[in-house]
């Protein structure tokens, strides 16, 4: 049988929430085969990281500030292959239409996030990537995380997170050792944490499982906290706590 070439692929990641970014950065670290040659925020700061690398592979936001992710895509001469990552499943189909290898809703899984990186190797014609041994566990071996808040970046260690509550483009991380607020949405701060350590009981809170002192149909204990359970999240609340 024929082996096929081993080639690694270089990939931009643009998102303009920074959570959502380190997310598929490391995910693109736990695979051998995909390489990191720029992160940025915005569309422009894309365009420049395309024109001044040999790009395979972007992994592109939606809703950005100045210009779409959908537009910069239209503009580009010659673009690479191309993973949208979104959390509005309203612009697949335009995402389909400017051929794209697959389209991501957040928050988005590793297994998810691998498909779509084989579909991109199927496409080319290059052997199928391998994943980093003893490495199937979304982000269980990362004891802590990093957020940007008063212009720097704060290490917050996970198993000291109370909860975490939304307030529009803005989340508050309630933690042991104080609070910090941080410019980002609720989805990436889910995507960032252990999916089987936390669970996202409100539209507005996300707790650790840990620390829930009690709980009944319509609130949960937290610390010294009374979070409300939403409507829609109950059902997968119920069955995860009692489970």
């Amino acid at each position: 049988m024929e082996n096929k070439p081993v080639k690694i692929l270089n990939c931009v990641v643009v998102d303009d929430e920074p959570l959502a970014r380190e997310v598929i950065i490391r995910f693109i670290e736990r695979v051998p085969s995909l390489k990191l040659v720029a992160e940025c925020s915005n569309a422009i700061e894309a365009m420049t990281a395309v024109q001044q690398n040999e790009v395979d592979l972007l992994f592109a936001d939606i809703q950005m500030p100045e210009l779409l992710g959908t537009e910069f895509i239209k503009i580009l001469k010659n673009p690479p292959q191309v993973i949208i990552i979104t959390a509005y499943p309203q612009y697949a189909l335009e995402g389909y239409e400017l051929d794209v290898v697959d389209y991501l809703l957040k928050p988005v899984q590793f297994e998810r996030f691998l498909k779509a990186i084989n579909k991109v190797f199927q496409q080319t014609g290059i052997a199928t990537p391998s994943v980093n041994a003893g490495d199937k566990t979304e982000t269980k071996q990362e004891p802590y995380l990093y957020f940007r808040t008063d212009r720097k970046m704060v290490k917050v260690m996970i198993d000291d997170i109370i909860y975490i509550e939304g307030m529009k483009n803005y989340i508050k991380i309630i933690t042991e050792k104080g609070v910090i607020i941080t410019k980002n949405s609720m989805a990436a701060a889910e995507a960032m944490l252990p999916g089987d350590e936390f669970i996202r009981v409100h539209r507005s809170y996300i707790v650790p499982k840990a620390k829930i002192r009690s709980f009944n149909n319509e609130t949960i204990e937290v610390g010294k906290a009374e979070i409300p359970i939403g409507k829609l999240f109950k059902n997968d609340v119920m069955r995860s706590l009692q489970g």
